[in-house]
């Protein structure tokens, strides 16, 4: 059904995005269209939902009945599913990264850049981790690789271009090699253009802003008797970003400055931000008798985190004050190492393991479920950074035997690095009621030496309700950073996090209702303050939000809203959210000449005024700000979703009402949502 869900809190890697968890708290709440938890990560955009799908009558041999897919936690749990490749025209417009999360994370404006967010997310991995995150959303993400089935090889060609030239492309191919054993494939590549800082771009490389590649390699394998199961991928991305620190307000010749303009020049330049991701998932099981299971999930990590600022003096000169003078946990002065320049590299290595017994029993029309695991975790984090450069001129010979002069940076380099072994042990059960649409489960973890997580779930077919209790370490950059121009160490403590939060749904006729509400008590919570330097609030403070869920739906019509309302936030001052946050759509379905058939409409989003975090390139941190107030502004967008035969594409007016209230706004302090424009997209499914 294509009508609003109203999730609460969702779950995420701890200072991550969500993707991570084995049946604990629900993910962020979806939009029309967005099925849970399936819109994070690269890939095309689109959702289960409703909308008119293709004909996969006895007409056509092959189609989406024919080529079937699975999720590793359907195999996890034991669930017996298999999905039905979408083809439905909800969400085939939201191809932007922020539209397909449903607002419920924010960038710098722009395609690629770091994103971030809206609200607080429960964390559900208790150990240690990196800390870099703002990236993370552009891979693919583990937990919704899809694993196939198919009949006959299936090609998906995906190709957005938006707006002032954001382009996406991705192309997905699969097929079975044998009746067991299915093998694919996805690339992905996306780019950006500067909308401010232009000034000195000559080439159209200069013009460009984020360029990423993706990819992603799987396959899945399971015997005749289904005693053995095997699925593994392997997860590459690539993401550059030339970071600009926001616009400078331009000054007219009558000496006025103008607050807000396109045409305004970066406070960045010769800057770089980097990062890549290279990593393995295996997951097996073997099954030797009913109700007892063996299984093992394996990943390892290889992360690399860069930023250079090739041109330090005149950003200095140029924009004062955006790297802060007092940068040290201390408040001591920090002098600058390298004054010409900022290097810093951050090399991740992890090997995760966890080998584990689970198992189902069935006692009439009511089940148990069981897992209980070991978890060994190796990780090491080595961080370089500059401490002085030199210019050195060396004489060299060509082939003509003339001497040339030619001159170089040579840097030193200092050197940091942080070896972990931690060891958890956890369990998991589950009680699914007779009716078959209700289910109870409560998990446990514990990491030897500290931390600890406890869950617990109710669902049923109406009704919602659960509780977090978690105490997780800090990240390892809010612990310990060394680079040219910030250095701190930390000994914090456990971050402790107590949620609860609740929701059921109410249907009449046409109207369905989705209330819920979230509850936080928070303590020795970290953020990063004005300077950008890491704090840990050592007291506790509580946050309380609301929300509601409402569409109206017939067969050809829907219209639904998604409102969250936060009245009560006792850490506002460490902790930013906007007070309301609203999604709203309209949209309209007909078939035009019996066979295209078209499904148009308008999407509204709107969040109040807020100090929004901005944004440290040189830790890839979102930190306080008491500078700019952001948001507070209406973002439209027209759509008309089409589809003949097996090919959807859709037409978008992005940013519609731009002009009608004002020349813009801000969506993170110093950057400008990017201006109106038209957006094409096709996605062409091919079944065989």
């Amino acid at each position: 059904m294509c009508l609003l869900i109203w999730g609460i809190a969702g779950s995420a890697w701890a200072q991550q995005f969500p993707g991570s968890g084995s049946g604990g708290t629900l993910q962020p709440g979806s939009f029309p269209g967005m099925s849970p938890g399936t819109s994070t990560g690269g890939g095309r955009p689109g959702g289960s939902g409703a909308g008119v799908g293709l004909d996969d009558s006895t007409k056509v041999i092959y189609g989406p009945k024919t080529t079937r897919f699975f999720l590793e936690s359907d195999i996890f749990n034991n669930r017996k599913k298999l999905y039905i490749t979408d083809t439905a025209l909800v969400g085939t417009h939201q191809f932007e990264y922020t539209r397909r999360n449903q607002n419920l994370y924010t960038d710098l404006g722009n395609l690629g850049t770091p994103m971030r967010p809206v609200f607080y997310q429960t964390p559900t991995q208790i150990g240690q981790q990196q800390g870099y995150y703002v990236f993370t959303p552009y891979a693919f993400n583990t937990e919704t690789v899809r694993y196939y089935d198919t009949k006959s090889p299936f090609t998906d060609m995906y190709l957005a271009l938006g707006a002032r030239n954001q382009n996406i492309l991705n192309f997905d191919f699969t097929q079975n090699i044998s009746q067991r054993f299915n093998a694919g494939f996805n690339v992905q590549r996306f780019t950006s253009e500067k909308q401010f800082g232009l000034g000195s771009a000559r080439t159209q490389t200069e013009r460009l802003l984020a360029q990423n590649w993706g990819v992603l390699l799987h396959a899945n394998y399971r015997t005749e008797d289904d005693r053995y199961t095997l699925l593994v991928h392997f997860n590459h991305m690539n993401h550059s970003l030339p970071e600009q620190g926001g616009s400078v307000p331009t000054t007219r010749p009558d000496g006025t400055v103008l607050a807000f303009d396109y045409e305004g020049q970066a406070k960045l330049v010769g800057t770089l931000g980097w990062e890549r991701h290279s990593d393995v998932h295996i997951y097996q099981q073997y099954v030797p008798a009913q109700g007892f299971q063996f299984f093992h999930r394996l990943d390892y990590q290889y992360h690399v985190n860069n930023y250079r600022d090739d041109q330090l003096r005149s950003n200095l000169d140029f924009a004062k004050g955006f790297y802060p003078v007092s940068m040290t946990s201390t408040n001591r002065p920090q002098q600058f190492l390298d004054s010409a320049r900022i290097q810093q590299d951050v090399f991740w290595k992890a090997l995760d393991n966890t080998f584990g017994i689970k198992g189902i029993y069935a006692r009439g029309k009511s089940a148990f479920n069981y897992r209980l695991y070991y978890r060994p975790r190796l990780f090491s984090q080595t961080s370089q950074y500059n401490q002085a450069s030199r210019i050195d001129t060396l004489r060299t010979r060509t082939t003509s035997t003339v001497s040339t002069s030619s001159v170089t940076t040579v840097t030193q380099l200092g050197e940091y690095d942080n070896t972990k072994l931690e060891n958890y042990i956890g369990g998991w059960l589950g009680y699914y009621f007779p009716d078959s649409l209700s289910r109870l489960t409560a998990e446990a973890e514990y990491l030897l030496g500290g931390g600890y997580r406890l869950q617990g779930l109710l669902e049923s077919k109406n009704f919602t309700a659960g509780f977090t209790s978690l105490q997780a370490a800090p990240t390892l950059i809010s612990q310990r950073f060394i680079s040219n121009n910030y250095s701190w160490t930390n000994n914090f403590g456990l971050r402790r996090t107590q949620h609860a939060y609740g929701q059921f749904s109410v249907r009449y006729k046409n109207v369905t209702a989705t209330p819920g509400a979230d509850f936080w008590l928070l303590g020795n919570y970290v953020y990063f303050d004005e300077k950008g330097v890491p704090q840990q609030n050592k007291g506790e403070f509580s946050m309380f939000r609301t929300g509601l869920g409402l569409s109206y739906k017939t067969p050809r019509f829907l219209a639904s809203t998604q409102v969250y309302y936060t009245p009560l936030n006792s850490g506002d001052g460490i902790l930013r959210v906007p007070k309301l946050f609203v999604n709203a759509r309209v949209q309209y379905d007909f078939i035009y000449a019996k066979v295209l058939h078209i499904q148009t409409g308008l999407d509204v989003h709107y969040k109040s005024s807020y100090y929004a975090d901005a944004y440290m390139p040189v830790t890839q941190q979102y930190h306080l700000q008491n500078v700019q107030a952001v948001e507070g502004a209406l973002l439209a967008d027209v759509f008309a979703n089409m589809r003949v035969n097996r090919v959807r594409f859709f037409l978008k007016l992005s940013h519609a009402n731009q002009g009608l209230f004002g020349p813009g706004y801000y969506v993170s302090p110093g950057f400008p949502q990017i201006q109106h424009g038209l957006c094409f997209g096709v996605d062409w499914l091919l079944f065989d």
